[in-house]
This record gives structure tokens, C-alpha cells and sequence, in this order.
């Protein structure tokens, strides 16, 4: 049997690596197994896809251009069915709510129980990059390059009884405090957003929080197709594309 996984809205080549390392350890796919990246640009062309992978850009675009091509509404029913991946602007597109939309409010595609604020770090000229550690990838003695660009910040994880639960899997350094959070700041840095989490447990900072798993989703704040570190990719497809194809 061929497992087919298509990855679509974004065309990282790191995904045909992914694949085909992740496929020695698993005797159900053997030398069978293979990854097609295609764009989405039809409703037809949604249907062809196993997972899909929504980049960073502008959101409200994205949403605008979905409903225009009537891709809207298929998206919000693939996300209920099969693995999404956004980043910056896709993960916007996966939030629950969102602060900080343009006039005219914001469109989402959901699946994610999040709150997120839109450039919440700042500008175009607060970009920033800063050193990931992440224990869920290969090699996490190796520190991930997180590419900040307007990027937004998450306000709260909430789980909800109807959701799977949120798995945190990346984090800023504490040592990092982005331009649009001033360093010699007294008050507490969640009253700068209004910040709160509920997750189980407690304690969790929603605003460092850059990364998460939801289920089959995934959600990062930051871009990692703007790297040469193929290592984000490839958890994807092993965390969240291959479990659900192998469970089918």
C-alpha cells in the first residue's frame, strides 16, 4: 500500500527528507511511503491532500483570497478531519479568537483552542530571531533558529473539554524580551497583554509560549521555512501526519 501524504500552501523541500527518515522505522510503510507538495488553489485541489501546511503572510489575505476561491469553507471542515501546520499568519488562521484585527474584524478557520494577538511583538522593524530549545525534535541539544517577523503572541491556552489537550513545544528563553516588551519593564509581563492560561497545571506564560500541538495540529508563532533546519518539518509528518494515515 502507498501512503501519500500531500503537504500543500507551503512547498519546504526539508518534507521529502522528513518522510523518507521517518519511514526506516516504520515496517507498515516500508519503501512505499512518499510526500507530494502541491499549492491549493481549487477546492479539487484540497481534496487531493492527506495534511496541510498554511505559511506565514498576511491573515487576513489568506482568509480573504479562501473565501473568494470558496476554499473557505472546505478549509474549516479539512481542519476538523485531517493535520494542519500553521505558521505566523497560519497560525493566526487556526486560532479560536484573535486581538488586534484589522478594521472590518478577522477571519478564521479555527481548530485550535487559542487566543492570539496579531503583530503582538511589534512591527516590521521588531523582528527579531532568537535560539529555540525543543525537546520533541532531533537532536535537542541543538538550539532552533525561531525567525520572529511581525509575528504574533499567543494570549492564552485554553482547553476546553471539547478539544484535545495542548501540548507546549517550544518556549522564548527567559533571556529574551522582544522590542515591543520594554527590559526594564516593573510590572509583571503578563499585565502587558492581559495574559492567562488555563492550562491543566498552571503556571504556564502564554505569551513565551511559540510553539504547540493541539491533537492534530500544530501551531508555530515564528517561521521555520525561513531556515535550512529541516527539523520542525520533519516533526510534523512524524508527529502529526503519519499517526493519523497509519490509524486509517
Amino acid at each position: 500500500m502507498v501512503y501519500t501524504v500531500v503537504i500543500v500552501y507551503d512547498s519546504h523541500p526539508a518534507l521529502q527528507g522528513a518522510f523518507a527518515e521517518h519511514q526506516k522505522s516504520q515496517e507498515r510503510l516500508e519503501s512505499n511511503g512518499e510526500v507530494k507538495v502541491v499549492q491549493v488553489r481549487t477546492k479539487e485541489d484540497l481534496d487531493k491532500c492527506d495534511a496541510l501546511v498554511i505559511p506565514g503572510g498576511e491573515s487576513t489575505t489568506i482568509a480573504l483570497l479562501a473565501r473568494l476561491s470558496g476554499l473557505l469553507d472546505p478549509l474549516k471542515e479539512f481542519i476538523k478531519a485531517k493535520p494542519v501546520w500553521g505558521t505566523c499568519a497560519g497560525a493566526i488562521l487556526l486560532s479560536k479568537v484573535v486581538t488586534g484585527a484589522k478594521k472590518g474584524g478577522q477571519e478564521l478557520l479555527g481548530g485550535m483552542s487559542v487566543t492570539i494577538a496579531r503583530n503582538g511583538w511589534g512591527s516590521q522593524v521588531e523582528s527579531f530571531e532568537a535560539p529555540l530549545e525543543v525537546p520533541g525534535l532531533k537532536n535537542p541539544e541543538d538550539p532552533f533558529s525561531g525567525v520572529f517577523i511581525r509575528a504574533p503572541v499567543l494570549l492564552s491556552l485554553d482547553q476546553p473539554p471539547e478539544y484535545p489537550p495542548i501540548q507546549v513545544i517550544a518556549r522564548l528563553p527567559e533571556n529574551v524580551v522582544p522590542h515591543a516588551i520594554p527590559s526594564d519593564a516593573t510590572e509583571p509581563l503578563e499585565t502587558w497583554f492581559g495574559i492567562n492560561s488555563n492550562l491543566e497545571g498552571g503556571g504556564e506564560d502564554p505569551k513565551r509560549v511559540v510553539a504547540i500541538r493541539q491533537g492534530r495540529h500544530l501551531l508555530t508563532t515564528f517561521h521555520p521555512e525561513l531556515t535550512r533546519d529541516n527539523r520542525f518539518h520533519e516533526y510534523f509528518v512524524r508527529e502529526c501526519v503519519i499517526p493519523g494515515l497509519l490509524s486509517t
